[in-house]
């Protein structure tokens, strides 16, 4: 079978494939037989410099028509694509170009710099290719070699299929670890959800996060298999956003509870410059959405425009909550996906067949899509298996009609004077307070319970909000027991670059200089 963009570029050749529409005015557009082109032409650019099956590249940089360029190019030659989340600082980027044996590597000369001064600590590295700007000395220029290359698809064996990915996990509670998933495993069950869903030929893709991400990234190419047209914003700004929204008349994209927020949060009339009501498919995911944020996505925007799904860079999508269910089901990340199946282990091994918040238990999944391997961690990925199913280690469980509730990730659990306190739970009630921005909640040592549970909360702008009225706040929806005992004040919650709250760096100064950290 042809590679679908090949295909695309024959019966729709000049159709936008990708915008690039940013904030100065300048707007690039590609239409589909050009991303063909060039995205071959990086393929042999790539085979020419010894780029085979499974040979890992690394691509860096922000959203850009370069990125989707690699990420089509290393799919046509069944390479290894590893993204580099760009945030990184040079010991943590050096870990992840090393830990994954990248041999070459593709990045925006913005980023360029980074490979300069992590070069000692990557030698495997054989080629550092740029594109989009200055070449420093050592490096190759992408641009000048792909413009001197053959545009035809690259003369690779069909039956190879479509390239790996390795995603590195966000490391919200240790080191990155590489999870790598077979380039066609899985693609029925894509399909499938995406039936589901309702995606279309004619829907508009705006990126809401970094394409690093695998969230973003997996669902612009979700996009591209339907032959639609992506709006990319190359760093996101709420604003922007919504400019880009009404100018293309975007009806899909993906996004963490962050980014949404700060849409929300623009001002009434800010906000009533730009038409949002052809937005038709928005997906939740990253980190779960309070229902105080839903409740303030569906002032804006077509009700029946949100879904909400579960899953993990491991696991692929789990379970889906549909529009009608939004406001019916809160709490809920809804009920599996088209073929995936779910299991909850209680702790003793045996399966929870029950219902309700005390019939918990650690998800596990069983899916075309579900991840490979853990990269050089084999023994990890098969820790976290049983009887076929897959974990992540988060706690769930069902209501009667079969809804999931995830309730928090293992690790993230907060055991006080021996009672399981989760802090999702905790960290939704707070957000209904009209002050609170963002709160993270976790344990912290206590003499008396073993932990204690403590919040870190970011105000509203302008707001007086205390510990005392946050604390009666929290006593009106929760138990006493899951009461935040303290509660610290910050400006902003540090994240990883998907949005996720890095609790390791909040909890890292209660825990120092003890045995055991949460």
């Amino acid at each position: 079978m042809p590679d679908f963009l090949t295909t695309f570029a024959q019966t729709q050749p000049d159709k936008p494939s990708v915008i690039d529409d940013r904030p100065d005015g300048t707007a690039v557009s590609i239409d589909y037989a050009t991303l063909e082109t060039r995205s071959n032409q990086l393929a042999n650019v790539l085979l020419a410099h010894g780029v085979r099956q499974n040979t890992r590249v690394v691509w860096c940089g922000k959203n850009s028509i370069g990125t989707v360029i690699a990420m089509n190019a290393t799919r046509k030659i069944a390479a290894t694509a590893v993204p580099l989340n760009y945030r990184l600082s040079d010991e943590e980027a050096a870990y992840v170009v090393d830990h994954c044996d990248a041999e070459v590597v593709y990045t925006d000369a913005e980023y360029a710099s980074l490979f300069a001064r992590i070069a000692p600590s990557t030698p495997k590295v054989r080629a550092v290719l740029v594109f989009d700007g200055v070449v420093p000395d050592g490096m190759l220029d992408a641009d000048l070699l792909c413009v001197a290359a053959a545009s035809t698809p690259p003369p690779v064996d069909p039956s190879l299929g479509p390239g790996d990915t390795m995603i590195y996990t966000s490391g919200t509670t240790g080191k990155p670890k590489g999870a790598l998933r077979r380039g066609a495993s899985g693609s029925v069950q894509v399909m499938a959800l995406l039936d589901y869903i309702g995606y279309r030929n004619d829907d508009v893709y705006i990126t809401t996060g970094p394409l690093y991400h695998s969230g973003p990234g997996s669902f612009l190419s979700r996009g591209q298999l339907f032959g639609q047209t992506s709006v990319i914003q190359r760093k996101f700004d709420a604003v922007d956003w919504l400019r880009l929204v009404d100018k293309y008349r975007c009806t899909s994209t993906f996004s963490a509870p962050t980014p949404i927020r700060m849409i929300c949060s623009t001002p009434t009339d800010v906000m009533g410059r730009y038409d949002r009501s052809s937005m038709r498919v928005m997906i939740g995911n990253a980190a779960p959405w309070s229902m105080a944020l839903k409740h303030q996505y569906l002032e804006h925007f077509p009700a029946e425009s949100l879904w909400e799904i579960y899953g993990s860079s491991e696991l692929g999508v789990n379970c889906l909550l549909r529009p009608e269910d939004q406001l019916r089901k809160p709490g809920s990340c809804g009920r599996e996906a088209p073929m995936v199946e779910i299991r909850l282990y209680a702790e003793d091994g045996s399966i929870v067949t029950g219902a309700g918040p005390d019939a918990v238990g650690e998800l596990f999944v069983r899916a075309p899509a579900v991840f490979s391997d853990y990269h050089k961690e084999h023994s990890r990925y098969l820790d976290d298996q049983r009887d076929g199913f897959q974990t992540v280690g988060d706690i769930a469980y069902r209501d009667d009609e079969g809804y999931v509730y995830i309730c928090d990730r293992k690790k993230d659990m907060i055991i006080s004077g021996g009672v399981n306190v989760y802090p999702a739970e905790i960290e939704a009630a707070l957000e209904l307070h009209p002050d609170v921005y963002e709160v993270s909640v976790f344990g912290v040592p206590s003499e008396e319970w073993g932990e204690s549970v403590h919040a870190v909360v970011v105000r509203r702008p302008g707001s007086a909000l205390d510990e005392t009225l946050l604390v009666a706040h929290a006593r009106e929806h929760l138990a006493g027991f899951k009461v935040p005992k303290t509660v610290s004040w910050i400006e902003e919650l540090p994240k990883t670059g998907s949005g996720k709250v890095l609790k390791r760096e909040l909890r890292a100064p209660y825990w120092a200089g003890r045995d055991r950290r949460v």
